[in-house]
Protein backbone atom coordinates (compact mmCIF):
# COMPACT_ATOMS: atom_id res chain seq x y z
CA UNK A 1 0.00 0.00 0.00
CA UNK A 2 1.27 3.29 -1.08
CA UNK A 3 1.28 6.48 0.27
CA UNK A 4 0.77 10.47 -0.79
CA UNK A 5 4.82 10.56 -0.46
CA UNK A 6 5.00 7.67 -2.89
CA UNK A 7 3.31 9.59 -5.42
CA UNK A 8 5.51 12.71 -4.87
CA UNK A 9 8.76 10.46 -5.20
CA UNK A 10 7.21 8.37 -8.36
CA UNK A 11 6.73 12.07 -10.18
CA UNK A 12 10.22 13.09 -9.11
CA UNK A 13 11.35 10.18 -10.53
CA UNK A 14 9.43 10.73 -13.88
CA UNK A 15 10.80 14.22 -13.87
CA UNK A 16 14.59 13.89 -12.60
CA UNK A 17 15.69 10.61 -12.88
CA UNK A 18 19.07 11.36 -12.45
CA UNK A 19 18.05 12.91 -8.63
CA UNK A 20 18.36 10.16 -5.80
CA UNK A 21 15.53 11.66 -3.96
CA UNK A 22 15.78 9.26 -0.81
CA UNK A 23 16.01 12.30 1.93
CA UNK A 24 12.16 13.09 0.53
CA UNK A 25 10.66 9.71 1.02
CA UNK A 26 11.72 10.38 5.37
CA UNK A 27 11.54 14.10 5.48
CA UNK A 28 8.60 14.19 3.66
CA UNK A 29 7.00 11.55 5.74
CA UNK A 30 7.48 12.85 9.16
CA UNK A 31 6.69 16.26 8.30
CA UNK A 32 3.19 14.53 6.67
CA UNK A 33 3.00 12.55 9.92
CA UNK A 34 3.38 15.50 12.41
CA UNK A 35 0.55 17.73 10.40
CA UNK A 36 -2.12 14.55 11.08
CA UNK A 37 -0.78 14.09 14.69
CA UNK A 38 -0.97 17.65 15.48
CA UNK A 39 -4.84 17.59 13.88
CA UNK A 40 -5.74 14.82 15.60
CA UNK A 41 -4.06 16.18 18.99
CA UNK A 42 -5.82 19.21 18.21
CA UNK A 43 -9.46 18.05 18.13
CA UNK A 44 -8.73 15.36 20.65
CA UNK A 45 -7.47 18.64 23.28
CA UNK A 46 -10.60 21.22 21.92
CA UNK A 47 -12.73 17.89 23.63
CA UNK A 48 -11.95 19.02 26.90
CA UNK A 49 -11.93 23.03 26.42
CA UNK A 50 -7.94 22.92 25.64
CA UNK A 51 -5.23 23.85 23.27
CA UNK A 52 -2.87 22.10 22.18
CA UNK A 53 -0.05 24.07 23.70
CA UNK A 54 -2.00 24.70 27.11
CA UNK A 55 -2.25 20.94 27.53
CA UNK A 56 1.44 21.28 26.94
CA UNK A 57 2.20 23.82 29.90
CA UNK A 58 0.04 22.40 32.25
CA UNK A 59 2.00 18.98 31.46
CA UNK A 60 5.31 20.75 32.13
CA UNK A 61 4.28 22.45 35.16
CA UNK A 62 2.53 18.59 36.38
CA UNK A 63 5.85 16.44 34.95
CA UNK A 64 7.69 19.15 37.59
CA UNK A 65 6.71 17.52 40.61
CA UNK A 66 4.73 19.31 43.43
CA UNK A 67 4.72 22.12 44.12
CA UNK A 68 4.17 21.87 40.43
CA UNK A 69 5.38 25.34 39.64
CA UNK A 70 8.54 26.90 37.39
CA UNK A 71 9.89 30.21 36.88
CA UNK A 72 8.47 31.65 33.56
CA UNK A 73 11.98 31.36 32.01
CA UNK A 74 12.09 27.50 32.29
CA UNK A 75 8.25 27.17 31.26
CA UNK A 76 9.67 29.00 28.26
CA UNK A 77 12.32 27.35 27.58
CA UNK A 78 10.17 23.86 27.53
CA UNK A 79 7.82 25.32 25.63
CA UNK A 80 10.46 26.66 22.73
CA UNK A 81 8.40 29.67 22.28
CA UNK A 82 9.41 33.27 22.63
CA UNK A 83 9.23 35.15 26.06
CA UNK A 84 6.66 37.22 24.45
CA UNK A 85 4.33 34.37 23.52
CA UNK A 86 4.75 32.09 26.70
CA UNK A 87 3.41 35.75 28.37
CA UNK A 88 0.64 35.78 26.40
CA UNK A 89 -0.09 31.93 27.31
CA UNK A 90 0.64 32.46 30.64
CA UNK A 91 -2.08 35.36 30.30
CA UNK A 92 -4.67 33.51 28.68
CA UNK A 93 -4.22 30.27 31.27
CA UNK A 94 -4.22 32.18 33.85
CA UNK A 95 -7.24 34.18 33.45
CA UNK A 96 -9.24 30.63 32.95
CA UNK A 97 -7.82 29.56 36.21
CA UNK A 98 -5.52 26.74 35.43
CA UNK A 99 -2.54 28.38 36.85
CA UNK A 100 -1.00 31.06 39.09
CA UNK A 101 1.75 33.64 39.17
CA UNK A 102 3.51 33.81 42.27
CA UNK A 103 6.95 35.77 43.49
CA UNK A 104 10.24 33.49 43.35
CA UNK A 105 11.50 33.81 47.01
CA UNK A 106 14.59 33.30 45.39
CA UNK A 107 14.63 36.59 42.59
CA UNK A 108 12.20 39.55 43.54
CA UNK A 109 13.13 40.21 39.86
CA UNK A 110 11.21 36.69 38.39
CA UNK A 111 7.88 35.15 38.91
CA UNK A 112 7.14 31.26 39.01
CA UNK A 113 4.12 29.86 37.53
CA UNK A 114 1.91 26.76 39.62
CA UNK A 115 -0.68 24.90 38.61
CA UNK A 116 -4.03 25.79 40.26
CA UNK A 117 -6.00 23.38 42.04
CA UNK A 118 -8.22 23.42 39.07
CA UNK A 119 -5.12 23.13 36.30
CA UNK A 120 -3.85 19.92 38.34
CA UNK A 121 -7.15 18.27 37.92
CA UNK A 122 -7.83 19.19 34.50
CA UNK A 123 -4.40 17.64 33.53
CA UNK A 124 -4.69 14.41 35.98
CA UNK A 125 -7.99 14.10 34.14
CA UNK A 126 -6.71 14.27 30.70
CA UNK A 127 -3.84 12.68 30.87
CA UNK A 128 -5.03 8.73 30.99
CA UNK A 129 -7.12 9.70 28.12
CA UNK A 130 -4.96 11.19 25.83
CA UNK A 131 -1.95 8.58 26.14
CA UNK A 132 -4.95 6.17 25.18
CA UNK A 133 -5.51 8.21 22.07
CA UNK A 134 -2.34 8.37 21.78
CA UNK A 135 -1.69 4.78 21.47
CA UNK A 136 -4.66 4.56 19.03
CA UNK A 137 -3.48 6.85 16.32
CA UNK A 138 0.04 4.40 16.90
CA UNK A 139 -1.82 1.16 16.78
CA UNK A 140 -1.17 0.17 13.04
CA UNK A 141 2.37 -0.48 14.24
CA UNK A 142 3.16 -3.77 16.23
CA UNK A 143 5.94 -3.58 19.21
CA UNK A 144 8.77 -3.95 17.25
CA UNK A 145 7.87 -1.36 14.53
CA UNK A 146 7.15 0.78 17.72
CA UNK A 147 10.58 0.12 19.26
CA UNK A 148 12.72 0.62 16.12
CA UNK A 149 11.33 3.74 15.31
CA UNK A 150 11.71 5.00 18.83
CA UNK A 151 15.07 4.58 18.19
CA UNK A 152 15.11 5.53 14.87
CA UNK A 153 13.86 8.94 15.32
CA UNK A 154 16.00 9.46 19.04
CA UNK A 155 19.00 9.08 17.05
CA UNK A 156 17.91 11.46 14.35
CA UNK A 157 16.80 13.98 17.59
CA UNK A 158 19.83 13.58 18.90
CA UNK A 159 21.91 14.39 16.26
CA UNK A 160 20.42 17.43 15.17
CA UNK A 161 21.07 18.62 19.25
CA UNK A 162 17.80 17.87 20.82
CA UNK A 163 19.17 16.13 24.03
CA UNK A 164 17.78 18.41 26.77
CA UNK A 165 14.15 20.25 27.48
CA UNK A 166 15.24 23.60 27.73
Amino acid sequence: MGDAVDMLLDQWRRERPDVDTWPMGVVGRVSRLARLLDRELKEFFSSYGLETWEFDVLATLRRSGPPYELTAGALNRAAMVTSGAITNRIDRMAARGLVERIPDPGDRRSIRVRLTGSGLALVDEVLEPHVANEARLLAPLDPGERDHLVGALRTLLASLGDTTLG
